[in-house]
C-alpha cells in the first residue's frame, strides 16, 4: 500500500522540494497541498491521508491550531502529524507536539531521514529526530525542572524503564532491540504496553513523561 501525504507550508519552494523527494519513491505520494493552516484542515479533511508534513508557523491559522483540529477530528483518526521545523528547537515545536503531534524533522534532514520518517509515522510510530528531542527535553528543563518522582514509574519492570529510557532519547525500536538485545517487534511490544501503564497517548508523550519523572 502507498503511504498517501499531505504537505503544508507557505513556502512554494518548501512543498517543491518535499513533493520531488516523495515522488522519487514508489510508496509514498502526495495527495494534496495547504498554504496555509486553513487549508491545511480543508485539504486534509478532503484527501484524508495518513501522513501530514506541517510547518509551524504559517499565515491565517497556524500550524499548531491546525495540528489540534486534525488530531481531535475523530473522523482523521487515522492521519497522523509531522511538524516542519527550521531550527533543532522552534518555540512552535513544543505547542505543535502537546496539540498532538507525532513528531518533528528537520527541514534540512537528508532524503533517507525524510523517507523513513513518513513510513515510521504512517506504521504507528514516532518520528523523534535525537537533535530535536535533545533540545526539547533541554527546554523543559529550563522550564520546569523534573519532579523526579520514581512512584509514576513503579509499575514499569526494569526492562521497560531501560526501554522508555531509549525511547526518550529518540531511538528507534530496531535501535532499541540492538541495545537490548530483542528483535524490534519485542521492542514494539514493550513501546506499547508502557504506553499503556502510563496512560501516554504516543512515544512523544513518553519523552515528555521521561523528563517529568527524571529518566530522561
Amino acid at each position: 500500500m502507498r503511504v498517501r501525504v499531505v504537505l503544508a507550508d507557505d513556502q512554494a519552494v518548501v512543498r517543491a522540494g518535499f513533493r520531488a523527494l516523495l515522488d522519487l519513491t514508489d510508496d509514498l505520494v502526495v495527495v494534496g497541498e495547504a498554504v496555509d493552516g486553513d487549508e491545511a484542515v480543508r485539504v486534509t479533511r478532503a484527501a484524508r491521508p495518513d501522513v501530514v508534513l506541517m510547518d509551524v508557523r504559517m499565515p491565517a491559522r497556524d500550524g499548531i491550531a491546525a495540528t489540534a483540529a486534525i488530531t481531535g477530528d475523530p473522523a482523521l483518526a487515522a492521519t497522523r502529524v509531522v511538524v516542519l521545523t527550521t531550527f533543532a528547537l522552534d518555540e512552535y515545536v513544543l505547542g505543535a507536539l502537546a496539540a498532538g503531534a507525532s513528531g518533528f524533522l528537520l527541514k534540512d534532514a537528508e532524503p533517507e531521514a525524510v523517507y523513513d520518517a513518513v513510513r515510521r509515522v504512517a506504521a504507528g510510530e514516532a518520528v523523534l529526530d535525537p537533535a530535536v528531542t535533545a533540545a526539547v527535553i533541554a527546554e523543559l528543563g529550563r522550564r520546569s525542572p523534573p519532579a523526579r518522582d520514581p512512584e509514576r514509574l513503579a509499575v514499569l519492570t526494569d526492562k521497560e524503564r531501560a526501554v522508555l529510557a531509549r525511547v526518550a532519547a529518540g531511538r528507534t525500536n530496531a535501535e532499541i532491540g540492538a541495545d537490548l538485545v530483542m528483535s524490534p517487534l519485542t521492542a514494539k511490544t514493550h513501546v506499547s504496553r508502557i504506553m499503556g501503564k502510563l496512560g501516554a497517548r504516543d512515544r512523544v508523550h513518553l519523552v515528555v513523561i521521561a523528563h517529568e519523572t527524571g529518566l530522561a
